[in-house]
């Protein structure tokens, strides 16, 4: 029975009370005065009646109803129904007290006559009846209102003495209903009529039912449920329900106080049943707003009215009930429901709710589908929910373990095992739910195996079965949740039928009288507590009210059984892979251990699946007798390896519970050491972390624990003992129960027991945990103390001592703390380490003990005894592992391979041998066998560390693969990352520390270290390897300490060796002193150059004396041997025969003879002003300058650039003589003096101005120097410009324009830069060429583009014939060397004669002069550190270090991540902007960054694209030494080579200009000599440090250290290569590896390849790796390996020719040579069996190819290997004339070559079909049989117009063939040679191309009809028909 109302108060406006100028109210009466003892009175109410706030209103408001929630200290929720009314009060009484307070606040609001003020009769209940209360405080309202006769002391008291059950539903016997009416008499009737009809009334003429449910532990929702979908719809209310099962906090807002009442009742009912135990306010007063920032999860519910006040809450869910919207914080993350399962229950949702979205596309809908009334719907929603409860919890039952029955049952539930069956362990929102407290409530509450049992139960128990039938089919699961539904209505509403209510209500004119209303009058105490009294003592005297509970065992359910993983495969659990662990466990107990070790990898990866890893325990279960197996060595060996690599894959929580089926295993598998000395398995099986994880141990023992106390009750029923070890989910047959089932007979027979019996159950209950918490004291001590317990690894990793129990419940009182406390103190600081292991074992055990034993109520005496236990069990086990970690170092070490040494290098030295370690696979699956092939890795073996190399060596652990040896390995000098990491290997032994090392040659060691390794060994490795890679100075790197000692070498002692360099630098010293004699001394005028820190010592003393050189030799004079005396020739004799001098004396840039005539007339001199290298330290000591600029001006212009790098000339074209230039980037200060016009007027001349004027005559001098400009000085006149323009030029050039224009819009960026810049708008649209005869339209129709691509400077007339223009008009005059056309009558368009390529973000601002011939292009350069970065990316993309799980990051992608093509996309594309212009006859200048990296990368690609020299052995090697040695690139910066720049970090500036030579490679494979292998070859020895070529930073760095010019002063050894050149020829000697057999060069071609990302490739070079070898790159370690296994091929007596090459084991080029190498190599082998002195390779070769030569001549027919290796016409297919044609009526050039092709799309060369391939079947070799190819127009037949068509003319077929493009595989005609007639000149007809001359046309008649063509110009038409002739007199 329960009160309907515990307490009554009238609560009203407190006048004289006012806090901060706002209203409070205050409680006028309460009813009863005393608290009663079951229900203390809730604090704070006045509050809630007004939540927002007291105020007074100027209008009286209708009356409201609302019911707050108020939760007190015990949790217990009180029920507060608010029924809030407005009276009227005098305004003056207002003003008063409002003024009395100086509070002006308010008054605005109280200035009329009457205000009025709420006041609120408030009910208090613990029960939820809404309607049942607003129903009694209306009527007391009515009462009052109405004046009706009853006293409402009688109406309140009969309310308050009104008594109700609280369930039971229509069980009419258990309901009495108290006191209605005061007269006593009737009391009796009264009560009788309540008790049929559970009706009450307080008296007042009123009557109304109550309906109490039938089952009070299901909720009560009314409508409520139904109304919360209906205000947020389906999606938002599941978040809701989500987020409130995970424990976040929610807020809900509206304008409505009831409402927000109901969405949080709605919300806590669709979570039966789980409760909600946190904080719970549906309805929160404004004041109380700051409880929102609780850290506590909540559901709260507040007044749209503080909407602003929620805005900055930025961790909770606003769920809006008015506007229908929930919103989520972005921090907020909510778990959601596990598929399929959240589509199935939306599915089901939208059915209840909205039944018509089924047939709403119905064409004959049915008639009625309307969705059920409110309150119905909301139990059907709520049985979806409840349906959804019994998914997710199907089988909890099987999950729960009892610990204690007696005298409470206490009952744990076991997480993992749940997850596990269920295959959920990954699920988010199930892992959080459990973990959850609302869980935790509901084990507690539902666990107890004997108690009444609800609907829930039920659904759990008896109809999963139908649940999961049902689970895939909607509308059966619609059918049962209708069945659930009619069950939840039926309990809320147990006789619907009865109706009698009967309530007034106030009657509408009193409504309105307002103001003759009386306020509500104070009602009388006495008389009220007097009706309490009557009541109380009634219920004393009535009979005890038992209702009979209907108790009972609840039952389990069908069990969960094995849910398959949904993503199991069938293979991870197929009876062949348990029969192979089945069969290996047989060999190793029988001792077959050969037959055990080949089955031993099959079993290893068999142990990947769930299945095995049981099958396993149970094997291993059937071998142990007696709690105990003795094994031998091997034995032992292979099970506890079998047990690691089942522990491996199981997570920390142990969900299928392997770990928990091996612990006992663990401890009975042993060994025998010594005398008395055993080794158990555990102390093998430590290193996983499941044994660190409390959660482990506490299910783990509950388990335990459940077992016993089942046997003992089993034992003392039937008096023989049960098997212990007999599972928990032992079926019911017979007399076999689970152990719930067992305990819920316990606890029915419970009552019946005596006193004794009872205590003694219990006593034995108790002793049964106690003795199980010993036991697993000892188990975990076992697993937890490591063998060696000076190493105590794994503590330490998992930080055991801080691991919290992860469990649901909390332990109160513990002793454990104080305990371990006293531990600590005792064991003072004697053995330090190993206490501290010992320690924390004890912390973490005395935690554990703790925990269990005070939820399984063990006593304190027996919890005390525990604690004092533990530290002995661990000490004593601690002294039992020493003995047996003693013996076990003395075992012989288990079969580890025997170390297997490393070939070296002569000269290079161990620096640390042999350490044994285990090489671990990375991120590349190739040799760990997942993309086929054998397990390569992991390898044991030994890592070396010598002075040049790191090296792996061992053989791979895979036994079916190891006979193979594994070697990896990569120079010191290139190493670029060391990380430690820490290892699990599925190996014999386990290995924790480890390296990983990785290297910019693309290679990445993962080492784990062997435990013979010690730790400190380890750590001075490194310190070794760091000593190595990082030396002090550049002569402590291996190419100079190579064949000393292997002590590092950091003194500078090598200069006293080297006699050369002493005089070197002596005479540069005496040269300076001598000149600076010889010349004339004056005050200096500007700051002289510096060089930061870069000074030598006879610098400085230049710099102090600040004096200013200036020769007073004239500059006529200035040629290299009169300028140098001949005591310094000698020194200076080096320096010519330097690189830069023998390329300068080839490109004709400068000459040595002293002939003064001949240096005159040469535009360029070799300049020595750098000879000291004062000038610029970085630049070689010779360099080109115009002829005209003496070196005085070089000095001073030096300074406007950086490091002083001015602009030098680098190359000139032989066909255009334009030069290119190299320098660095101004100085900021000097871009815009540069730039100032020459001619504005300045008053003072200044310095720079003078310093400009310098700059602008020193690029005049270099224009001047070219032949076009000198040509066309002086024809400014019309004459001139026309005669320049009818003349000949290049038709090349003509072609190739427009491309120009479109690459210059590519590399600037295609939006058209803004005015300003020096673009000047022009450089980004496309070129234009506009024809004369049109000129003066376009001059006014529009304004033409400025800018010198665009078209002529109209310079504001109408005329194109602008005398101005003509010194600036492009083309050339001298006639084409092949007899090209000249050019055809339009304007070509305007080109500078020097081009400034500059970097964008330099060259903002300045403003360029009209009239200069130089135009600056700016360009975006990348950063250095961009290419930093983008190399580390890379790297990681080729050479991951771990397989990659994110399904999204394949390698393309990380590759493209990387930006490195992009990058060298940018790079190639400028070199080839570059290349047009220079071929165009422009001169160019690259001028960028410090001038050392983009520079030298463009610099060096343009001439390698320009100059075929550059593609030869010998001019490749010119080009880097001169280009990026002598110029100064930064190798050993950019390389961080030493201490000193290993901040600076790795830039492969280098590398990237190799890559970028291999892409050129790949698409002209006929046009380089070297191979891909020499560019590898480089990329790799770069950074090795193996040579001295490519250390220090510029030639001055070198010739001080004496390196530059060693090799002619000494001896060299036989043994060692100082320069990687030097190698590289003696190599080419021996082999042709560096020798590319496809040369077949064109005289003279410019390559032009594409640059589109599309178009590069993945350098090889990046994912290439041979594992048998290492790098190919050393070849002395080749050549002694090759031996090695020669020999021991000649041992082995193999018949077969045939062998097996792995990917990424064997060399690829080795084992399967190309024909040509192998054809070689069988030569000498013959030569050799002969006798006969073996031929060099090459001297064969160029045999063959010189014999193949004179066979083409002879035969008409080549052979198949001529045409491969001879044929010019399969190299590029861009060695083609074309016909330049001017299109009609449009101002712009169509370009029919191929050019125009390529530009326009991006398809890669292999794509390309060559011409020689349209021929049928056979190719052509030489080009004599097709005599001629190109476009042609050909006129149509009758009425068709002239049509442009690619004509070939083959004289072998003897055609004439004509296709639609040069790329077209379909001939579209053929004409026979043989039925041609005539080839006559013909004359223009009807509709021929326009602006052609005359003489272009010819006809050709044959015996069919007349063809009339059309070539470009006359002199092509004399080609065809002269090429047509001679194939008709041939035949």
């Amino acid at each position: 029975m329960a009160r309907l109302a515990d307490y009554f108060l009238v609560v009203g406006y407190d006048l004289d009370n006012r806090v901060e100028g706002e209203g409070q109210g205050h409680i006028l009466q309460r009813f009863p005065e005393k608290d009663w003892e079951d229900s203390p009175f809730p604090q704070g109410i006045e509050l809630f009646c007004q939540p927002s706030g007291w105020q007074l209103v100027p209008e009286r408001q209708p009356a409201s109803f609302f019911v707050a929630v108020l939760t007190d200290i015990n949790s217990e929720r009180h029920y507060c129904a608010c029924f809030t009314f407005w009276e009227g009060l005098d305004g003056s009484k207002v003003r008063q007290a409002e003024t009395s307070e100086e509070d002006e606040e308010e008054l605005a609001v109280v200035q009329s006559a009457q205000v009025f003020a709420p006041k609120s009769l408030v009910l208090v209940s613990h029960l939820d009846y809404t309607e049942v209360f607003r129903n009694c405080l209306g009527l007391i309202y009515t009462v009052h209102i109405d004046g009706l006769s009853v006293p409402l002391e009688t109406v309140i008291g009969n309310l308050l003495t009104c008594f109700i059950p609280i369930a039971g539903g229509s069980q009419i016997s258990v309901s009495p209903v108290c006191s209605v009416d005061t007269v006593p008499q009737a009391l009796a009737c009264d009560w009788l009529l309540a008790c049929l009809q559970r009706t009450i009334t307080l008296g007042a003429g009123d009557r109304q039912v109550i309906q109490t449910p039938i089952d009070d532990s299901l909720p009560v929702s009314g409508c409520s449920v139904a109304q919360l979908f209906r205000q947020l719809g389906i999606v938002n209310v599941l978040y809701l329900f989500c987020a409130a099962l995970t424990e976040h906090k929610i807020l809900f807002l509206s304008s409505s106080y009831q409402r927000l009442t109901d969405a949080c009742r709605g919300l806590l009912a669709i979570m039966f049943p789980l409760k909600y135990s946190f904080t719970y306010v549906p309805i929160l007063p404004g004041k109380l707003l700051e409880v929102l920032s609780t850290p506590t999860p909540f559901i709260i519910g507040v007044n749209s009215f503080f909407r602003s006040e929620t805005q900055e809450l930025l961790d909770v869910i606003i769920a809006d009930l008015d506007g229908g919207t929930v919103t989520i914080p972005e921090c907020v993350h909510i778990s959601l429901l596990p598929e399929p399962l959240l589509q199935q229950t939306q599915t089901v949702l939208s059915m209840v709710l909205d039944p018509e979205l089924e047939v709403a596309d119905h064409a004959f809908p049915p008639s009625s589908m309307q969705p059920s009334t409110l309150k119905i719907q909301d139990k059907e929603i709520r049985a979806v929910f409840l349906w959804l409860f019994a998914r997710l919890f199907q089988g909890y039952r099987w999950c729960l373990h009892i610990i204690r029955i007696h005298p409470e049952p206490v009952i744990r539930f076991h997480k993992a095992a749940f997850l596990g069956q269920r295959s959920l362990t990954e699920d988010d929102f199930l892992m959080k739910v459990l973990d959850g407290m609302a869980f935790a409530g509901f084990v507690s509450e539902r666990g107890p195996p004997y108690r009444a049992t609800d609907l829930f139960d039920d659904l759990v128990a008896n109809h999963v079965g139908r649940i999961r039938r049902d689970e895939a089919c909607p509308h059966k699961v619609l059918n049962h949740v209708k069945e659930l539904a009619e069950q939840l209505f039926k309990n809320e509403n147990p006789y619907p039928a009865v109706a009698m209510h009967k309530l007034a209500r106030p009657s509408e004119n009193k409504q309105n009288a307002a103001r003759n209303q009386k306020p509500f009058p104070s009602l009388d105490e006495v008389v009220v507590e007097l009706f309490i009294d009557h009541a109380a003592a009634k219920l004393r005297t009535a009979p005890p009210v038992v209702k009979a509970e209907l108790k009972g065992m609840v039952p389990s359910g069908p069990p969960l059984g094995d849910i398959v993983d949904r993503n199991g495969n069938v293979m991870a659990n197929s009876a062949r892979r348990l029969e192979v662990v089945r069969n290996c466990i047989t060999y190793i107990f029988e001792n077959k251990m050969l037959e055990a070790k080949k089955l031993m990898p099959a079993v290893l990866r068999a142990l990947k699946g769930r299945t095995a890893r049981v099958c396993l325990t149970q094997e291993l279960n059937q071998h142990v007798l007696q709690n105990r197996a003795v094994l031998d060595d091997q034995q032992f060996d292979y099970i506890v390896r079998m047990m690691n690599c089942t522990l491996q894959d199981c997570s920390h929580i142990d969900e299928h519970g392997i770990a928990a089926a091996l612990l006992p295993l663990v401890t009975a598998f042993c060994r025998k050491l010594g005398a008395g000395i055993t080794q158990f398995a555990y102390s093998c099986v430590q290193e996983h972390m499941v044994w660190a994880t409390m959660q482990f141990w506490e299910s783990m023992f509950y388990s335990d624990v459940q077992n016993h106390i089942r046997a003992l009750y089993l034992e003392t029923e039937e008096g023989e003992p049960q098997n212990n070890s007999e599972q928990q989910g032992a079926s019911v047959n017979g007399r076999k129960m689970c152990a719930l089932e067992l305990a819920s007979e316990q606890n029915r027979l419970w009552p019946t027991l005596g006193k004794e019996t009872q205590a003694e159950h219990v006593q034995k209950e108790e002793s049964t945990v106690f003795s199980q918490a010993i036991h697993y004291a000892n188990r975990m001590s076992y697993l937890l103390l490591p063998l060696d317990t000076s190493k105590n690894r794994l503590l330490r990793s998992s930080g055991l001592g801080d691991v919290e129990s992860v469990s649901n419940s909390y332990v109160t009182n513990s002793i454990a703390g104080s305990m371990a406390e006293s531990y600590d103190t005792e064991s003072g600081f004697e053995d330090a380490e190993s206490s501290d292991v010992a320690n924390s074992v004890v912390r973490f055990i005395n935690r554990f003990v703790d925990k269990v034993c005070n939820e399984s109520g063990v006593t304190n005496e027996h919890l005390k005894a525990l604690h004092t236990m533990i530290p002995d069990i661990v000490q004593m086990h601690i002294e039992t592992l020493d003995a047996v970690h003693r013996e076990s170092k003395r075992l012989p070490p288990i079969q580890k391979p025997k170390l297997l040494r490393p070939t070296l290098l002569p000269g290079e030295e161990l620096v640390m041998d042999a350490m044994r370690v285990h090489l671990v696979p990375d991120g590349r699956e190739e040799a760990t066998g997942l993309v086929g092939g054998p397990p390569l890795l992991p390898a044991e073996g030994a890592v070396f560390l010598t002075t040049y190399r790191l090296i792996f060596k061992g053989t791979p652990s895979d036994p079916l693969v190891g006979e193979q040896e594994v070697t990896r390995s990569f120079p010191i000098a290139s190493l670029t990352k060391e990380k430690r990491i820490s290892v699990s290997v599925p190996m014999d032994q386990y290995v924790q520390e480890g390296l990983q090392l990785r290297s910019c040659t693309f290679q990445l060691v993962k080492i784990a270290f062997d435990e013979e390794v010690a730790s400190d060994l380890a750590e001075v490795f490194r310190k070794h390897m760091h000593k190595l890679r990082y030396p002090q100075h550049v002569q402590g790197t291996f190419a100079f300490t190579v064949g000393q000692s292997g002590k590092m070498v950091v003194e500078h002692k090598a200069k006293d060796k080297n006699q050369s360099l002493k005089t070197l630098s002596k005479n540069l010293v005496r040269t300076a002193k001598k000149t600076i004699g010889r010349q004339h001394v004056t005050r200096k005028k500007y700051a002289p150059p510096t060089w930061g820190d870069n000074r030598s010592s006879f610098q400085s003393e230049l710099d102090e004396d600040e004096i200013s050189v200036s020769e007073e030799v004239e500059q006529s004079s200035l040629t290299l041997s009169s300028t140098i005396r001949s005591s310094d020739r000698q020194t200076m004799s080096n320096v010519v025969e330097r690189a830069c001098c023998r390329d300068y004396q080839r490109l004709g840039l400068g000459t040595l003879s002293s002939s003064l005539t001949r240096s005159k007339n040469e535009p360029f001199r070799i300049s020595t002003v750098n000879r000291m290298y004062t000038v610029c330290r970085s630049y070689p000591g010779l360099l080109i300058v115009p002829q005209s600029i003496p070196d005085t001006t070089l000095q001073r212009i030096c300074r406007c650039y950086r490091q002083n790098r001015f602009p030098v000339v680098c190359w000139r074209s032989s066909r255009t003589k334009a030069v290119l230039l190299r320098s660095a980037g101004l100085h900021a200060k000097g871009v815009v003096g540069f730039f100032k016009s020459p001619n504005a007027p300045a008053a003072v001349p200044s310095q720079a101005d003078s310093t400009s004027l310098e700059q602008e005559k020193y690029l005049q001098a270099v224009i001047s120097s070219m032949p076009s400009y000198s040509e066309r000085t002086g024809r400014n006149t019309l004459g001139g410009f026309t005669s320049t323009h009818m003349s000949t030029s290049d038709s090349s050039d003509k072609l190739r324009q427009p491309k120009i224009g479109a690459l210059m819009k590519q590399v600037m960026g295609a939006k058209d830069d803004a005015p300003g810049t020096f673009s000047r708008g022009a450089l980004g649209q496309r070129a234009k060429v506009i024809s004369l005869s049109q000129s003066k339209a376009s001059g006014k129709a529009r304004n033409p583009p400025r800018g010198k691509w665009g078209s002529i400077r109209g310079g504001g007339r109408p005329s194109a014939y602008n005398p101005d223009v003509g010194t600036r008009l492009a083309g050339r005059e001298s006639p084409q060397p092949n007899g090209g056309p000249t050019e055809a009558l339009f304007l070509r368009q305007h080109k500078a004669y020097l081009y400034i390529i500059g970097d964008k973000a330099q060259l903002k601002g300045g403003k360029q002069d009209s009239f200069q011939q130089w135009e600056v292009v700016p360009i975006e350069v990348c950063d250095v550190r961009q290419v930093k970065n983008s190399f580390k990316k890379l790297m990681k993309a080729c050479v991951p270090s771990s397989l990659n799980a994110e399904p999204g990051m394949s390698f393309q992608r990380c590759l493209e991540d990387s930006d490195w093509m992009a990058l060298l996309h940018r790079v190639l594309q400028v070199s080839v902007l570059v290349v047009e212009l220079l071929d165009a006859g422009s001169s160019v200048m690259v001028s960028l960054e410090d001038g050392w990296d983009v520079t030298t990368q463009v610099v060096s690609l343009v001439q390698l694209l320009s100059d075929p020299y550059y593609r030869t052995f010998d001019g490749f090697r010119l080009l880097v030494e001169k280009e990026w040695l002598s110029f100064g690139h930064r190798f050993s910066h950019r390389g961080a080579q030493t201490l000193g720049s290993q901040s600076s970090g790795f830039t492969p500036i280098f590398l990237q200009f190799l890559d970028c030579v291999h892409q050129i490679h790949l698409q002209f494979p006929m046009e380089f000599e070297f191979s891909q292998y020499y560019l590898k070859f480089l990329a790799y020895h770069y950074v090795s440090n193996r040579f001295r070529t490519f250390l220090l930073d510029s030639d001055y760095e070198r010739i001080e250290l004496g390196v530059l010019y060693e090799e002619k002063g000494e001896r060299r050894s036989a043994q060692v290569c100082k320069s990687v050149w030097d190698y590289i020829d003696r190599l080419s000697k021996k082999s042709p590896a560096f020798y590319n057999y496809m040369f077949a060069p064109e005289d003279d071609e410019v390559l032009r390849p594409y640059t589109f990302v599309s178009n590069l490739k993945v350098w090889g070079f990046y994912l290439e790796e041979t594992l048998s070898e290492g790098p190919s790159y050393d070849w002395e370690l080749g050549g002694r390996q090759e031996r090695a296994a020669e020999e021991a091929a000649d041992k082995s007596d193999s018949k077969s020719q045939r062998r097996v090459v792995w990917p990424c084991y064997d060399s690829l080029s080795k084992a399967a040579p190309d024909a040509i190498t192998k054809l070689l190599h069988d030569l000498q082998g013959l030569e050799a069996e002969l006798g006969h002195a073996a031929e060099r390779w090459k001297e064969a070769w160029d045999k063959v190819k010189s014999a193949q030569r004179a066979e083409v001549k002879l035969e008409s027919k080549p052979s198949f290997s001529g045409s491969l290796l001879m044929s010019s016409n399969l190299s590029h297919q861009r060695r083609s004339q074309g016909v330049y044609l001017q299109e009609r009526g449009v101002g712009s050039s169509i370009n029919l070559a191929l050019e125009c092709e390529a530009s326009a799309t991006s398809t890669p060369v292999a794509g390309r079909t060559t011409t020689s391939t349209l021929y049928s079947q056979f190719q052509s070799t030489e080009s004599e049989n097709r005599s001629f190819e190109g476009i042609l127009f050909k006129k149509g037949a009758l009425l068709k117009p002239w049509k442009p068509r690619w004509f070939v003319l083959d004289k072998t077929k003897h055609q004439l063939r004509y296709y639609e493009s040069r790329r077209d595989q379909e001939c579209k005609g053929v004409i026979e040679l043989a039925d041609v007639e005539s080839v006559t000149p013909g004359t223009p007809t009807m509709g021929a191309p326009k602006n052609i001359e005359e003489k272009a046309f010819f006809d050709l008649k044959t015996t069919k009809r007349v063809y009339y063509f059309c070539a470009q110009d006359s002199l092509n038409a004399q080609l065809w028909m002269d090429s047509v002739q001679s194939c008709l007199s041939d035949a």
